[in-house]
Parts: C-alpha cells; structure tokens; sequence
C-alpha cells in the first residue's frame, strides 16, 4: 500500500509523491509518463513498484505537468526538474538516500547527485542518457512526433500514441499496450508531452559524471529503441569506478514475464544491500530494532543537547529558540539522531526521548545505589 502527499517545488509548482515498501530509502527520479495511482493499478508497472517495495522504502513521484503533480506549468527545465527532486526530498524528511534515475529522469538524478554528493548514499542509472545531441535525422524524427501527439495525444483511441508505446515495450501483450496507450492520456496533456520532450533537446550532464564520488550501478537493455544501449555505456564508462549490466530484453520499459526484469530486482536488491546498516527508513510503523542498540555515544555533543530537549518535552520552535537554531536545523540534527540510533517510524520521537531517560536513569542508579 501506498501513501500519497504533496509538497510546493520552487516557484509554487506542486508535486504529487508516494511513499511505498520497507528497507531502506530509494527515491526515484522518475520517466514523464507516470500517474502514482494508476501506475499501481497497471499491468505495466505494478510489478516494477511492488518488487522495488519489497527491499526498499521508495519515493516516487509524478514529474511536473504530469500524473497527479500540477499540469498548468511552462517551465520544464533541466533546473525547474532538480528542484522538484530537492522538494519531494525535503518533504519526504531524507538525510541520505539512495538515488534511482531512470530514463528521462537520468539527467536529473546525476544532477542532483552532484549538487548534493553528501545526500545520495549510491546511485542506480537504468535505461537513460547523459546528453541528448540533436542531429538533422533526430530533429526530423522529432517534428514528426510532434505533429502526432498534437493530434492524438488526447483521442479516447490509442492509434497515435500506439507508436510510442511499440517502442517503449515492442515485446508487450496486447493488454499491456492498451494500459501504457491509457497511461499516456491519462498522464499529461498533449501540449505538456510536446514541451517536456522539446526541453531535453540539448540537454547535456555528460561533464559532471567523472566527478560522482558515490557507488554507481548503470543498467540498460540491449534491445531498447528509446535510448539505445550505446546511451547507457558512455554514462557508465564516463563514472569513476561504475558497474554496468546489460539487461537481455527489447524493452525500455521491462515487463513481469521477461527474465530481465528479475536479473534487475536482483542486481538492485544487492547493490543496496549496504545501506541497510544506516536505514532511515520513513514508513509510519513500528520501531524496529535499532542498528546501533540505541548508543548515545554515537551523537555529537549538539546532538545530544537537542535530544535532551525533546526528553524535556520541548516542541521543535522552542529547541530552537533555546539552541540559537533555525527550526529546520533542529529537524536534521533530529533526522540524523534517528540514524544514528536506528530509530524510524511515526513514535520515533518517543523512543530517541525514551533512551534518554533510560540514561539519566541509570546514571542515577550508579550514584546511588539502592
């Protein structure tokens, strides 16, 4: 099950984001034809969004001018779409996180991989591109999809969008197809899908993939027309010390009943295995058991002098009125305390003030023994 909220990108522009699974965090820097509801309903990514919950607590999102986000945009930049990324982030309450970009939302991942190096604990790349150069053939092939979304981007009939759809999965069922055919419809408008598409030309993050610091798995299938395999291995080969997996399939988008669909979840779940020693998950539930066996210690003296506050009850505003701090510094050192301690779920607060008292205790009972 999935939990929907929205959150205010810069400029006003809301973005619609989920919440689904357990483990630890992975957000997802999504393709343009998203829709967070239907997208679970779909025999198309259901799959895709179920397998990913079962190893990690994923943030998706639906891109600007897309799903259930605000149509009524005009700015489509590569910026406008790190921004969006950096306010689901924030509204999401993430200290470090694992980091997903997928096809279109490649580019911004590497991005905001590289404006925030110390957020993004590992970055998966799949099925995407670095630069996309236009030549007199790709600028051709691009009017000409132009005129076809324009005029069937929006027709109850799949016929126009069909040709996208044959390229995103050409080995589809067609129950498949018909659901992707919907998708498009239901995800954006026709003037929205030109502008979006017509915002990549040119765009170009190749100079800023030989200085990612952070573990970095590429993965493409063979077979994909949308961004061929070629895309894929120039970003791997151009990130320092980064992994690269073919993926044995025809499709851009991978379906349940192909075998690469599998070796992906696979390579994923292995990739992200270590972030489970510093899991920050953000699931409402449970406490579980902590992964540093609640050791104070491991804070900084701010820290525990934050802490020490809540133990006494104070509100976040009066923390930091008597700290000297902003109210969204007051919030990191608490994410980070939480960590540290291996604390997570909606009694989180509860529990780091616990352990606290539980301290004081203690030391209370070693000065004065009963």
């Amino acid at each position: 099950m999935q939990t929907i909220r929205f959150c205010r990108s810069a400029g006003g522009t809301r973005i619609a984001y989920a919440r689904h699974g357990q483990g630890s965090p992975l957000v997802v820097s999504t393709c343009w034809v998203s829709q967070l509801e239907y997208d679970l309903q779909s025999p198309v990514w259901r799959h895709f969004v179920e397998g990913l919950g079962r190893f990690a607590t994923t943030i998706r999102y639906d891109e600007r001018g897309h799903g259930l986000s605000d149509w009524d945009v005009e700015d489509f930049s590569l910026e406008a779409r790190i921004a969006d990324l950096e306010a689901v982030v924030e509204a999401s309450g993430l200290e470090r996180f694992a980091l997903l970009g997928m096809a279109q939302g490649g580019p911004v991942a590497v991005a905001y991989a590289h404006r925030h190096p110390e957020r993004v604990s590992r970055l998966v790349l799949f099925g995407t591109y670095a630069g996309f150069a236009a030549t007199p053939e790709s600028e051709e092939l691009e009017e000409a999809f132009t005129r076809m979304i324009q005029v069937g981007w929006a027709r109850p009939e799949g016929r126009f969008r069909r040709v996208f759809t044959d390229m995103l999965m050409p080995a589809a069922t067609p129950e498949q197809m018909s659901w992707v055919d919907e998708l498009m419809r239901r995800s954006t408008s026709a003037g929205n899908a030109v502008a979006f598409r017509q915002a990549r030309i040119g765009l170009d993050v190749t100079g800023l993939l030989p200085d990612l610091p952070m573990a970095t798995l590429v993965l493409h299938a063979r077979g994909d027309e949308v961004n061929p395999i070629e895309a894929g291995r120039e970003v791997a080969g151009s990130i320092p010390g980064a992994r690269f997996v073919t993926l044995e399939s025809a499709n851009h988008v991978l379906l349940e009943q192909e075998p690469a669909t599998a070796v992906f979840m696979a390579e994923l779940e292995a990739f992200l295995s270590p972030d489970r020693t510093e899991r920050l998950v953000i699931d409402d539930g449970a406490i579980p058991s902590p992964v540093h066996d609640g050791d104070l210690s491991l804070l900084t003296a701010r820290e525990r002098d934050v802490l020490a506050l809540v133990a006494a009850g104070r509100d976040n505003r009066e923390i930091a009125d008597q700290l000297v701090l902003s109210v969204r510094t007051v919030e990191r050192h608490l994410q980070t305390v939480y960590r540290k301690l291996g604390l997570s779920g909606s009694a989180q607060r509860t529990a780091a003030a616990a352990l606290v008292l539980g301290a004081q205790d203690y030391a209370s009972a070693a000065v004065h023994p009963t």
